[in-house]
């Protein structure tokens, strides 16, 4: 792993700057979830957009965290209100913003702790920047074959009313919805979704994807490596800046809704379409809409590499 170069960053936002940022991020965040907080509120659940918020570990209270990333510093004045009070959530025993550091002098500045990060996270790191690296358009070829069927296989000959989306019904019966498992091809390669597969759909795969081998799988059209984006930029604060989380997180909400849309459980009562990938009109405008999302992915991604390089060496994939 290379050593930073730590001495001065690149940009120092005032105390009014780094306020300006923050509140910034937090209205834009606000509205990113206030569904979801409202639902939450209410003891309701979304089986779309709540996934942001179950199978991703990151609550709306920590995305509304601002970070203006590891090259920037900021006025620490920022970070307290008129009256001494603490503006920050993510603060440590000893009253200290957390995996944050202090310069010493007559205005005090702020900045992302790179060298904790890289001593507590250094292997993380190297997998995510490994992982990302190897999974961009320029690295590898996409394949635009699987047609969203990993959310069939997860409800491959399960019984009546015991799929995961118990709130959903599904568009076509049990016995429809197994007999287009049975004659497609699955050939998921992404290790969080393949990993949901039924018992007997999971022998069908044209692979066992596996962590061990994620860098080598992880395809770049895959609309779950495109959601991911968000829980590597969510894992890489406070290296990365939160607009570039906010960032990864609308697109991952956008992916979760072609996932759904073309998965076997009918969403049209929440207010979505439907993408029949069972027909092959709706295989056309699945491959359509999933070549847009993977180029929009593959910017990201790319983003996210090129915050994070300065810290780490990557290989060529």
């Amino acid at each position: 792993m290379s050593t930073p170069i730590l001495a001065a960053p690149l940009r120092v936002l005032s105390a009014a700057e780094a306020t300006a940022a923050r509140r910034a991020h937090e209205a834009r965040a606000d509205a990113l979830t206030a569904a979801h907080r409202e639902r939450r509120a209410r003891g309701e659940k979304h089986a779309v957009e709540d996934f942001l918020f179950t199978y991703y570990p990151f609550s709306a209270a920590r995305l509304r965290r601002w970070h203006p990333g590891w090259e920037v510093a900021y006025d620490a004045a920022a970070d307290i209100d008129e009256n001494g009070t603490s503006l920050i959530a993510d603060v440590d025993e000893a009253g200290h913003r957390s995996w944050y550091l202090d310069s010493p002098g007559p205005v005090p500045l702020r900045r992302a702790d790179v060298t904790r990060y890289l001593d507590e996270r250094g292997d993380a790191l190297d997998f995510m920047t490994r992982l990302l690296s190897a999974s961009s358009l320029t690295h590898r070829r996409p394949e635009f074959g699987c047609f969203g069927l990993h959310e069939w296989a997860m409800v491959h000959r399960v019984p009546a009313g015991a799929q995961r989306h118990e709130d959903l019904p599904l568009r076509l019966s049990p016995a429809q919805t197994d007999a287009v498992v049975e004659r497609e091809n699955l050939v998921c390669s992404h290790i969080d979704a393949f990993r949901f597969f039924t018992p007997s759909a999971a022998p069908r795969n044209a692979s066992e994807p596996t962590r061990a081998t994620q860098v080598e799988n992880d395809n770049p059209a895959c609309l779950h490596v495109g959601m991911d984006l968000y829980k590597w930029a969510m894992k890489l604060t406070p290296l990365v800046p939160s607009s570039l989380v906010l960032d990864c997180f609308e697109h991952a909400r956008e992916t979760r809704v072609l996932d759904m849309e073309a998965s076997p459980y009918d969403v049209r009562p929440l207010g979505y379409g439907v993408v029949p990938i069972e027909t092959p009109a709706g295989k056309a405008e699945y491959v359509r809409r999933q070549r847009a999302l993977a180029a929009r992915a593959d910017v990201l991604r790319e983003r996210l590499l090129a915050a994070v390089s300065p810290l780490v060496d990557v290989p060529a994939a």
